[in-house]
């Protein structure tokens, strides 16, 4: 499973953005995509939320028993 911060700067890439012009489409400052792609924690879901809606993808919260019922349906 890939982490967000590989999912983040791979697509990045893959569309041939820097970290400043994919900031600046995201609506973002810099030092979050910055501390995406190098997979700091401590981050505004919101923020996070802007850049992943770049590719069509959010963040949300998942219960646990919900999660464990995806675990099992693999």
């Amino acid at each position: 499973m890939k982490t967000i911060s590989q999912f983040v700067k791979n697509r990045r890439k893959e569309v041939n953005l820097t970290q400043e012009e994919f900031a600046q489409r995201a609506g973002v400052a810099l030092t979050v995509i910055r501390k995406i792609e190098q997979g700091k924690t401590n981050l505004n879901m919101d923020k996070v939320n802007l850049v992943l809606s770049m590719f069509g993808h959010e963040l949300a919260a998942v219960s646990s028993k919900e999660l464990r019922n995806t675990k099992g349906e693999s």
